[in-house]
């Protein structure tokens, strides 16, 4: 039975080296495509986006922050994300932001949107902080509104305690 299971494990082993080298052909393939749409199904692994657009800062900058239960404090990884929507947006100073809170504490809807609120605005104010324009931004608490999952595991709750970056098309046009 022992070696039954080594060699399954084995095996599992080599499939995942496998996989871990296509994923490398699946990269080489695609960033040497150069640019233009990919074919419908296609994984863009490795390719880079154009900087400045809202594909940019999405998936080079990020746009979520999470905060703790009943929390609207900035821990040190809501931070580091901070700081770079803050370097992106001075970079980049056509966009406007809308700033959405959302939670998923317990408590009352009001309690749940003045939670959301104060992450919001959390957020607005390090913004700020780090040198952008405040005209550029406005800041919303939604409660429980609009959650990602709904479910009673802590995992998944803490994903709607949220603050969401969203650009807002070109400030100067």
């Amino acid at each position: 039975m022992v070696s039954r299971l080594r060699r399954l494990a084995g095996t599992v082993g080599a499939v995942g080296v496998a996989a871990l080298g296509l994923a490398g052909c699946v990269e080489t393939v695609q960033t040497a495509r150069g640019p233009g749409p990919l074919p419908a199904g296609t994984i863009a692994v490795g390719t880079e986006t154009p900087g400045g657009g809202s594909e940019d800062f999405v998936l080079n900058v990020g746009r979520r922050t999470y905060f703790r239960e009943a929390s609207a404090e900035l821990d040190s990884v809501a931070r580091e994300t901070l700081n770079k929507q803050a370097e992106w947006l001075k970079r980049y100073p056509r966009w406007k932001v809308k700033i959405q809170g959302f939670a998923d504490d317990p408590g009352s809807k009001e309690a749940n949107v003045a939670v959301s609120a104060k992450r919001a605005q959390a957020v607005r104010s390090y913004l700020v902080e780090q040198g952008v324009s405040p005209d550029r931004m406005t800041s919303k608490g939604y409660g429980r509104d609009r959650l990602v999952r709904d479910c009673a595991d802590l995992s998944c709750k803490s994903q709607n305690r949220r603050v969401i970056t969203n650009l807002e098309g070109d400030r100067d046009l």
